[in-house]
């Protein structure tokens, strides 16, 4: 039987470019989306970059809810938090976004729940997987990024922030499950995944996945141009 994630949303599939980024704490998602964005607005590219959670109020208040260090959550709330802040946002931000022919790029989705929930805190894959379904509409990005960079460099990075949220506080190994967790998903599906060395030039990176995107861009049908 094929995995939920593997349907795609058919109002997607023909109009717009969705791009996830995705990595380990400290890997540079928000800096690369940034980049990303205004490497392809100078090609005349209409893009949308948004985040998870976040992207819509609900997302944003969500957020704002998990990122209380002093809040105990059991990991299976934890995981139904960030699917109902997702299925906001991909209802209210990224398919109408897609709709109109846009480039969206998010700074993770569906799988940092399978790295984090699934991997990180135990919780079953396949229970994973069908959440992250039903969240998504069975929305899959046509391109996803893993930043992979060490949980050590990562982690450095994060201590220089002044307030770690509460999954930035769990301890090393449960990152470097993160970790371990993120390269396995990218190696069961690698001609959605785009694995980037985390620790070169951010102009290298960004450039790799150009290198990835622009074929995809080239094949896509109805890109809105600014």
């Amino acid at each position: 039987m094929a995995r939920p994630e593997q349907e795609r949303a058919p109002a997607a599939d023909k109009r717009g470019l969705f791009i996830a980024l995705e990595g380990g704490e400290g890997s540079g998602k928000s800096s690369q989306a940034q980049a990303l964005k205004t490497l392809l607005e100078a090609k005349g590219y209409s893009v949308t970059v948004t985040r998870e959670p976040g992207g819509c109020e609900l997302g944003e208040r969500v957020r704002k809810l998990l990122s209380e260090s002093s809040l105990a959550l059991d990991p299976h709330s934890e995981l139904f938090l960030f699917a109902a802040a997702r299925a906001q946002h991909v209802g209210e931000l990224i398919l109408p976004a897609l709709e109109r022919g846009e480039i969206v790029i998010c700074d993770r989705f569906s799988d940092s729940s399978l790295a984090y929930q699934g991997h990180g805190r135990g919780l079953s894959l396949n229970h994973v997987r069908v959440v992250n379904h039903i969240a998504t509409r069975g929305l899959v990005p046509a391109l996803t990024v893993l930043l992979n960079l060490p949980v050590g460099m990562g982690l450095a990075r994060k201590e220089r922030e002044a307030s770690p949220d509460r999954i930035g506080q769990e301890g090393r190994e449960f990152h470097e499950r993160v970790h371990r967790g993120y390269l396995a998903i990218a190696a069961e599906e690698p001609e959605r995944f785009l694995v980037v060395d985390a620790t070169l030039p951010a102009a290298e990176i960004t450039q790799k996945i150009w290198d990835r995107a622009e074929p995809l861009l080239s094949a896509a049908c109805g890109l809105a141009h600014a």
